[in-house]
């Protein structure tokens, strides 16, 4: 479960205070995956980003009675120097999860051959992509956050990285980002369509979808 009381944020632009989420009251239970929609810029990715812990709300406070993970696919906070086995195993003593295990699953999964021993400086942005999901992945969370993209390479891996994330998915819930109203329909069950500061929430996601285009428009 996680709740949402009385959560607003917005940012100083120009010296003039702008909201981006006004008063967000809502608690989404264990088993409901939910839908972040609106225009770029409405705040998705503040909502999300507050979730994660990574931001503070300008008031209001979020609560949760499961684990949260980092939005997958992040690899902003890997170290250049560090290689790709280094950093994954650093990621698993922060969540407490067994590193070898996790280390193997990484380096099955990402595909990378010996880059994985080597430092992350030297990698492409693609194969920093492979690292970051594939260490999403390897650990269980009660909620995923997805800001865009779930996965990236080849059309194989795209393919291989789908299937993971539906088992993971078979357990968990989510958070979701994306302009695939695909992915949306197949992973969300409720919505929240952010538009000018207001937050309109939808118990089905078609009326959210639905939502969502007319303000598109």
């Amino acid at each position: 479960m996680i709740r949402f009381e009385n959560i607003s944020k917005g940012f100083w632009v120009r010296g003039k205070y702008t909201p981006i989420i006004r008063n967000l009251n809502l608690t989404l239970p264990s088993n409901q995956s939910l839908a972040l929609l609106g225009r770029n810029g409405a705040g998705k990715s503040t909502l999300l980003s507050m979730v994660a812990g990574t931001l503070r709300p300008d008031s209001g406070n979020i609560y949760s009675d499961g684990t949260i993970s980092f939005t997958v696919g992040y690899a902003g906070s890997f170290h250049g120097d560090m290689t790709g086995a280094q950093n994954t195993r650093f990621v698993a003593r922060i969540y407490g999860v067994d590193s070898d295990e996790l280390a193997d699953f990484v380096e099955d999964f990402a595909e990378i051959g010996s880059h994985f021993h080597m430092p992350l400086r030297t990698y492409s942005s693609g194969m920093k992509a492979r690292l970051a999901f594939g260490v999403s992945m390897g650990i269980p969370f009660d909620t995923y956050l997805i800001d865009e993209a779930t996965a990236t390479g080849d059309a194989k891996f795209r393919a291989k990285s789908r299937v993971v994330f539906k088992q993971r998915m078979s357990q968990s819930s989510a958070i979701m980002v994306s302009h695939s109203m695909t992915d949306i329909r197949a992973f969300c069950d409720t919505g929240v369509v952010l538009n000018n500061g207001q937050i309109e929430i939808f118990d089905d996601i078609e009326a959210a979808i639905k939502r969502h285009k007319e303000i598109m428009l």
